[in-house]
């Protein structure tokens, strides 16, 4: 990973490096023919040469490299022959019993995959990736009978045909199956049943046909991979009951039929489903909704009907929505425009919607979304010249005082709580949190205590706030919490559903011990939250109590900022004038002297004007490592473990091992070492003209957790 341009020395295997084990050469700028003496080196185990810009044929004298254990070549894009030769005779000669690892993707290699590929000595082969090459035929049954250990089979972007043989189903360990933009045909063989491990499966655009196989085995997988082919089954038929962590949903431009099954709602991890372009009819079910992971639907070009369920209003993670073409009708939901902080793209052309336009959040940017062809709509911004929508007289709706809803309304209608804020009685709260039993405890605060309740069997758990009315300002703290949230949506902040509510997603405190990388994703969202109030809201707020036992963890480890019972709004400075019209002006507020696990603002090495800001700001320059709490590091270690056992696709010699945690370790230290300066800026004496903007911390806690994953 430097800018060296060179040749590598044609006699490099012969004259100065012949007992050569390790060479690591990748992305920087050699060029020229790879040398023949260099793939002599009978020392030679680990040999990467990707990404540079070497030209020419591989050579295929491999026959002495007898303890070769990984072979890279990807992204030389002028290596191979470009269709004139077989490029793929190197590996044939390969003779050793331990490679694990060929990755030449990317490059100009040519040629067919030989039955010889599966040479005997390739049994321990875990990872072949020859992806965005111009390999051409069939695949030989060979690989797949002969190399039981694959892990990782991608073929992608080639010009291979005919079809996946059965025995495929043979390669029990396999957890990657990439053979997307190929022309291969025929059905998907029943035998991929068998692959138990496959966490992504992806055959995009190719010509396969006819129904899905059974799947119900694929316990495992996260992707699901099958669009621009000729698949005509029943979604029915495509969704394993037991994909509960399925990420992906890829099942674009086939011809299939029926409708959207309600058990879609099982995939709550679901970020990404695409059925676009098929034949899909009915209406949207309701428990869509359920699938509060997901950030990108598209169901474009169906035979779709009916209203957007108003379920989608839980998708407070959506950033495109796509619905065109299809047949929907009604009216455009209102809660649409609630979904801001993260809808970037809508699209609603082409169906029968009508009524009103919603003229909030994502509305107000006639760029960001699309209505053409519904020409029942009205209203709306400016920009969509619309005519204007007609004025309705409407009768007075009668109240009743006992839940404040409107009367006539059937309660049996009544699903959750979040649709209708309605007023809950005393008993009913005595009853959800089985009387304020101190089991059902979230914690205790300056102005009163925090419950876990059910309130309605099958809703979900919220969080029940008892204000202690013995202090005066308790009453005081939570008209403040309101006034602060009314107005607010966030997927990092804690939402009021009525005068004694708040949503919390099944939230729980934080009360175990956990690893660098998750702490560092918590502190993302609530930088996320921050950046909302601060910055993005009409007036921004300010939190004023921001600490730990504030911060909220759901079921999925996503952090919620919550309490806002001591928060201020700040006035924007006035355009017109250019002066400040009411700047908040406060006192410091909050809990004074609070720390996190670790060094306490009164240990005994805080003397002689040393302070905790000081402390961290010396570590800096001194070693941040001797100031982070141990633990966190033992578990980010039990992670890793965990990690490598689970997901990992092939297993590193001793030396490989060595040099791959002296990398990480490096990078994680430069991460932490992020961390603190962000810290320290962020705690400077000065909030006005020292401390860093909640803006330029997000953007340096997100540099640092991308730092961090490229050294896992």
């Amino acid at each position: 990973m430097n800018q060296i341009v060179d040749r590598l020395p044609s006699d490099i295997g012969r004259t100065f490096l012949p007992n050569l084990r390790e060479l690591f050469i990748g992305e920087n700028h050699f060029f020229g023919p790879l040398p023949s003496s260099l793939f002599n080196i009978s020392t030679l185990e680990m040999l990467e040469l990707s990404r540079n810009g070497f030209t020419g044929k591989v050579p295929d004298n491999m026959g002495n490299m007898q303890k070769l254990y990984l072979l890279g070549l990807s992204f030389n894009n002028q290596l191979g022959s470009s269709g004139h030769a077989d490029d793929l005779k190197f590996l044939s000669s390969i003779n050793s019993t331990v490679l694990r690892v060929i990755q030449a993707s990317d490059c100009q290699l040519s040629g067919i995959l030989h039955k010889s590929l599966a040479n005997i000595s390739f049994t321990q082969l875990e990872k072949l990736i020859l992806s965005g090459n111009q390999i051409s035929g069939t695949i030989p049954s060979e690989i797949f009978i002969k190399l039981p250990n694959l892990t990782r089979l991608q073929l992608s972007d080639n010009f291979l045909t005919g079809n996946i043989p059965q025995d495929i189903g043979k390669l029990n360990n396999l957890r990657v199956l990439t053979l997307r933009n190929n022309n291969l045909s025929g059905q998907i063989p029943s035998s991929i049943n068998n692959l138990a491990r496959l966490m992504y499966l992806e055959l995009h655009h190719n010509n396969f046909e006819g129904v899905i196989p059974n799947t119900s085995n694929l316990q495992s997988l996260l992707e699901l991979g099958l669009p621009g082919n000729k698949l005509n089954a029943t979604l029915e038929q495509v969704f394993g009951e037991t994909w509960h962590g399925l990420l992906a949903a890829y099942l674009d431009d086939n011809s299939f039929t029926g409708s959207l099954p309600v058990e879609v709602g099982n995939f709550e991890h679901l970020v990404d489903m695409d059925v676009s372009n098929n034949y899909l009819e009915g209406e949207i079910p309701n428990t869509l909704g359920k699938c509060l992971s997901l950030q990108r639907l598209s169901l474009m070009g169906n035979s779709f009907r009916g209203s957007i369920p108003p379920s989608f209003s839980s998708l407070q993670g959506l950033t495109f929505l796509d619905l065109s073409r299809n047949n929907f009708s009604g009216e455009i939901p209102m809660f649409l425009q609630n979904l801001s902080s993260s809808l970037e793209y809508l699209n609603l052309s082409f169906n029968n919607f009508e009524g009103a336009m919603p003229t909030q959040g994502i509305f107000q940017n006639a760029s960001a979304f699309s209505i053409l062809g519904n020409n029942k709509l009205c209203g709306g911004i400016s920009e969509l010249q619309l005519p204007a929508c007609p004025i309705i007289k409407q009768k007075r709706l009668e109240t009743s005082n006992l839940f404040g809803t409107k009367s006539g309304t059937d309660e049996t209608q009544k699903t959750s709580l979040y649709d209708h804020y309605e007023r809950v009685s005393f008993l009913e709260l005595h009853r959800a949190t089985d009387g304020f039993s101190p089991a059902n405890s979230i914690g205790t605060g300056h102005f009163g205590s925090v419950f876990k309740a059910i309130i309605c069997e099958g809703t979900e758990p919220v969080a029940v706030k008892v204000l202690n009315m013995i202090d005066h300002k308790a009453s005081k703290s939570f008209m403040a919490e309101c006034e602060a949230l009314r107005n607010v949506r966030h997927r990092n902040l804690m939402k009021i559903l009525t005068r004694s509510l708040l949503s919390t997603d099944d939230e729980r405190y934080l009360t175990e011990n956990l690893s660098l990388s998750r702490r560092l994703n918590i502190a993302i969202d609530v930088a996320s939250a921050l950046d909302y109030l601060h910055n993005q809201c009409e007036t921004p707020i300010v939190h004023c109590d921001l600490k730990p036992s504030n911060i909220l963890l759901d079921e999925d480890m996503v952090a919620h900022v919550g309490d806002f019972g001591l928060a201020k709004f700040l006035q924007r400075k006035n355009s017109n004038s250019g002066t400040t019209d009411t700047t908040s002006s406060f006192s410091p507020r909050g809990t004074i002297g609070y720390i996190p696990p670790g060094k306490r603002p009164t240990d005994e090495e805080f003397e002689d004007g040393l302070y905790l800001h000081q402390f961290c700001k010396i570590a800096l320059h001194k070693g941040v490592m001797k100031i982070i709490d141990p633990r966190v590091l033992e578990h980010e270690e039990e992670e890793e473990e965990e990690a490598n056992d689970d997901h990992r696709d092939i297993h590193v010699n001793n030396s490989e091992i060595q040099r791959s945690t002296r990398h990480e370790s490096g990078k994680t230290e430069e991460c932490i070492t992020s961390i603190i300066k962000v810290g320290v800026e962020c705690s400077m004496p000065s909030p006005i003209s020292e401390r860093m903007g909640i803006k330029d911390a997000l953007k340096e806690l997100v540099a640092a957790k991308k730092l961090y994953e490229s050294a896992r």
